[in-house]
């Protein structure tokens, strides 16, 4: 049994639970959280399967848990694991089932005083247009090789088609596009998944939220990311749909047995099924998550699109609404970081986990440079999210930080303990619009499930992982089914 009694304080945000505790561990793991955080951290699985996670064959420095983690497949959702190329493993349970479930942020000019006239007919009309829902999709399906040619090029493919400009990707974590994708990779099973689903939120936490900014906590980065008090922004929180979880779902079949027969990896949890990453299997599903990724960042771009047209029919005047930014929270890629004083190339896992680049980082969009990368930290219905900025303090994790407030109950004990139409009357008390095609799904993201994000974004400005720079409201929200 873990116990509080294992971790040792490295300070006030910091715990560490060092490789001596199991034999098996390669790396001691760590955990960023308050000293009241790590109680409820301890009553689920979350420090069991970070400690699994740190077996994982060529993981360096530490296997990491973010403040928002919470049990998962495999590792935490909130899993930062850092693994050499050279002679480590990938692992799909350690990516997610939702490959490039991520956050984009659109600004607008508008204050809140002059959209709330509008802002019924507005979140009606958006949820007219942008389905949602578990496996809604369009009326209109797209072919297998318009798919493929998404799987390969991402957001871009979109861009190419006249759906956005060429400003949408500049500000868009890879500028919307894994470069090593290859459709070919992708099962036939997911791309039909992923014919009529693009351009859809899809069901669980993903959302569509008009959001309008309530504070400002440095005045410099604002100005730079383009943001002002009093501000409408629209948050959406989306991934690949169906298509991805088929990509995971596929390669966890193939590789369960590879893992032991082939390559003779001794995991003690079968979720843990992985490949070295220089292995044919190991290469061809990278190629097959980057495809995943891209139809990711294709679907939040279609969904950009359809949003901008909804502003058009209501409010009667084409406004542009410009991506601020646009970022992965289930993700693998290639980093280069310093291990033992060598630069090392490393494959960064981050499951829950988004990253936070540095200013001067070369990865992050040019108008940014200076001030670092936006860090978008969505909370749950009727609670605040939070725009951050990455910082060089965030070395040690990585340049990673948390991706939301994380659960803190599964959604079957949500549904026993509140009624849909019960959350909707409670935010519509706090002036918070709901729209929401199946109450079930309102009742399984109830605020009360998830952690205080509150303390999430402290913890998280504290240690340094990324830091705050302004705080929004819900004034509207669609939530999947």
């Amino acid at each position: 049994m873990i116990g509080k009694k294992n971790f040792i304080k490295i300070n006030d945000y910091l715990w560490q639970i060092d490789r001596s505790f199991r034999a098996e561990m390669r790396v001691p793991a760590r955990v960023y959280a308050s000293e009241k955080m790590i109680d409820d951290i301890l009553k689920d699985k979350s420090i069991a399967q970070l400690i699994n996670g740190t077996a994982l064959p060529g993981i360096v420095n530490y296997g990491i848990a973010m403040p928002d983690c919470h049990e998962g497949y495999s590792v935490p959702i909130g899993f930062v694991g850092p693994i050499r190329s050279s002679d480590g493993i990938i692992s799909p349970g350690a990516c997610g089932f939702d490959i490039n479930c991520g956050v984009r942020l659109l600004k607008s000019e508008w204050q809140e005083h002059e959209i709330k006239p509008f802002l019924e007919k507005l979140i009606f009309e958006i949820e007219k247009i942008v389905p949602s829902g578990l496996g809604r999709g369009r009326k209109i399906k797209i072919s297998i090789k318009e798919v493929d040619k998404i799987l390969n090029q991402g957001a871009e493919r979109l861009i190419d088609q006249g759906y956005g400009e060429k400003a949408d990707i500049d500000h868009c974590e890879s500028f919307g596009r894994m470069g090593w994708a290859c459709s070919e990779t992708v099962s036939l099973k997911a791309k039909n998944r992923g014919r009529d689903q693009l351009g859809t939120l899809g069901s669980g936490n993903h959302f569509c939220e008009i959001q309008k900014v309530v504070d400002i906590f440095d005045e410099k980065k604002a100005e730079t990311f383009g943001l002002f008090k009093g501000q409408i922004v629209i948050m959406i929180h989306c991934g690949s749909r169906g298509l991805g979880h088929k990509v995971c779902s596929d390669y966890l079949e193939e590789f369960i047995p590879l893992m032991k027969n082939k390559y003779k990896i001794n995991i003690s949890d079968r979720e843990f099924a992985c490949v070295p990453f220089n292995s044919s299997h190991g290469q061809k599903y990278f190629q097959a998550m980057a495809a995943a990724a891209n139809y990711a960042w294709a679907n939040r771009q279609a969904i950009t699109y359809f949003i901008r047209k909804a502003w058009q029919n209501i409010l009667e005047k084409k406004y542009s609404l410009p991506v601020l930014y646009d970022v992965a929270h289930n993700i693998i890629k290639k980093e280069n970081y310093y291990i033992e004083g060598k630069e090392t190339e490393l494959i960064v896992h981050r499951k829950g986990a988004t990253r936070a680049f540095p200013p001067g980082h070369p990865e992050i969009p040019l108008s940014y440079k200076n001030v670092g990368q936006p860090v978008l930290l969505p909370g749950t219905m009727g609670t605040f999210s939070y725009i951050m900025a990455g910082t060089e303090k965030g070395k040690n994790s990585f340049y990673s930080t948390a991706h939301g407030a994380g659960r803190t109950m599964s959604r079957k004990a949500a549904l026993r303990a509140i009624s849909g139409q019960n959350v909707i009357n409670e935010l519509k008390s706090k002036g918070v619009i709901v729209k929401c095609q199946n109450q079930r799904g309102i009742a399984e993201e109830a605020p009360f499930a998830y952690k205080d994000i509150e303390e999430v974004v402290s913890v998280v400005d504290n240690a340094g992982l990324s830091l705050k720079v302004a705080k929004l409201a819900p004034l509207a929200v669609i939530k999947g089914e």
